[in-house]
């Protein structure tokens, strides 16, 4: 099976897609970028759930948005009011779950939501990869 491409160009070259990662931890975030930039993906970063706002409602940003990878426990804006907003806002773009602070009923919530995936931190990039490429197939299957 081909892996998915959306279509668009980065810097001259075919692009997986383009996935927000909302943290706020910034080591966390490279990592995170490093591993789905390696795939093929365009990495957008936010250090908080407010800031994932104000970069998704930005510029063309808010039609280029193909996975969202988002926290929980971060200041501001946390990721259970992010994670809400871009349900209600957003609803075609999948959201996947990245968390230091493990909660078995909070992970049975969002996966009852549709969160794509519940991963827990330090996730292995194998792992991460495999949750992204998931998520961009359910994007895929929705726009069917």
């Amino acid at each position: 099976m081909s892996e998915y491409k959306s279509g668009f160009f980065v810097g001259g070259e075919a692009c997986n897609g383009r996935v927000l990662v909302v943290d706020d931890e910034p080591d966390i975030r490279k990592v995170v970028k490093m591993t789905l930039q390696k795939a093929g993906y365009d990495v957008l970063e936010a250090e908080n759930g407010e800031k994932a706002i104000e970069t998704i409602n930005s510029g063309e940003n808010r039609l280029m948005l193909d996975v969202m990878i988002c926290d929980i426990r971060m200041p501001k804006v946390n990721g259970i009011e992010a994670i809400a907003y871009f349900r209600n806002n957003y609803p075609h773009v999948p959201l996947i779950v990245l968390t230091g602070f493990p909660d078995t009923d909070m992970a049975t919530s969002f996966l009852r939501q549709g969160v794509v995936d519940y991963l827990v931190k330090p996730v292995e990039g194998e792992k991460l990869r495999s949750a992204v490429a998931r998520a961009m197939e359910q994007r895929e299957l929705a726009r069917l």
